[in-house]
């Protein structure tokens, strides 16, 4: 018992170093991100940072102390706090110190980012010059890769899908329609405040981009697809995927819904390149199987990852 108890201290010690690790990395992207491809081109995607820069280009010139525009960062930082204790309050403990921590390094690299950046390139000057199309593809791709690595540690970066959760728990609406309308009203806002029809196509774009790639990191892009096969030959088709194919498998239990009959169902998982193989073999020992071939986004076990 002790030995086990112990055990669980070395794994959450282990499993606390890796998400602050990531926590840490995917700060440092998200806020290389913004400063190097989506603030400079003035592209706005969505989010506490798109109303940020926002206002960055509004006050530039209004305060003394901040002759190039209030920094994006410290902006974020001060509009992330209420929505922190809003979500504590109403959503509970599951915004916790990763969250604060994750806001919080987020905007202090933003701003130290910028500080070096504008002190060596220019206030606002832009990494490549004219092409706001590398920017918001780049700059989608850097915040997906650092969100996703603040995913992976457990955390949510705050922000507008905060908001999102407040609203949906109070007006009792889809989390996912309440975050897109949010982040395009902030994009309109955009619109509206630098006049430009670019402004709105560059941002969606980024925020595509930045969706596509969190997708690609969590999900994986692995080349196994899962095997289901419901037929009356169930053996037969087992020792081929046993013996000529080299996987395992599994039999579940089913009963036919309208013939009222007992069924072997074979659930396995092969390669992308033995999709084909099985599927020929499987009609020719019955052409009357029924194969549904399943996206494998993530396999733990024995022969896959640990």
């Amino acid at each position: 018992m002790n030995t086990r108890f112990s055990l669980l201290k070395i794994i959450d010690r282990k499993r606390f170093w890796k998400d602050y690790f990531f926590l840490i990395f995917g700060s440092i992207i998200v806020a290389a991100g913004y400063v190097l491809f989506i603030t400079p081109y003035k592209i706005i995607p969505g989010g506490v940072y798109g109303i940020s820069i926002i206002i960055h280009y509004l006050t530039r010139g209004v305060f003394t102390s901040f002759q190039d525009g209030l920094p994006v960062g410290a902006t974020a930082l001060l509009f992330n706090i209420p929505l922190f204790i809003a979500a504590y309050k109403i959503l509970g403990s599951t915004y916790g110190m990763k969250t604060v921590v994750t806001f919080v390094l987020t905007a202090v690299f933003t701003d130290l980012f910028s500080f070096f950046y504008n002190a060596g390139i220019g206030a606002n000057s832009q990494l490549v010059p004219d092409e706001p199309l590398l920017a918001s593809i780049y700059g989608g791709a850097f915040i997906g890769v650092g969100v996703a690595f603040i995913f992976k540690a457990r955390a949510t970066s705050a922000g507008t899908d905060v908001l999102a959760r407040i609203i949906a728990r109070v007006r009792n609406r889809q989390i996912g329609t309440l975050i897109i309308i949010v982040d395009s009203i902030i994009v309109l806002i955009g619109l509206i405040t630098f006049r430009s029809w670019e402004v709105p196509l560059y941002s969606w774009i980024t925020i595509f981009v930045y969706g596509r790639v969190v997708d690609a990191i969590m999900d994986g892009s692995r080349s196994e697809k899962a095997i289901i096969i419901i037929s009356n030959k169930s053996d037969e088709i087992a020792d081929v995927i046993l013996y000529t194919i080299g996987r395992g498998g599994t039999f579940l239990n089913g009963t036919g819904m309208y013939s009222k009959t007992d069924k072997k169902i074979i659930y396995t998982v092969v390669h992308r390149s033995q999709i084909e193989t099985l599927k020929a073999v499987v009609l020719q020992i019955d052409s009357g199987a029924f194969i549904t071939v399943l996206p494998a986004y993530e396999i733990l076990g024995k022969g896959f990852n640990r």
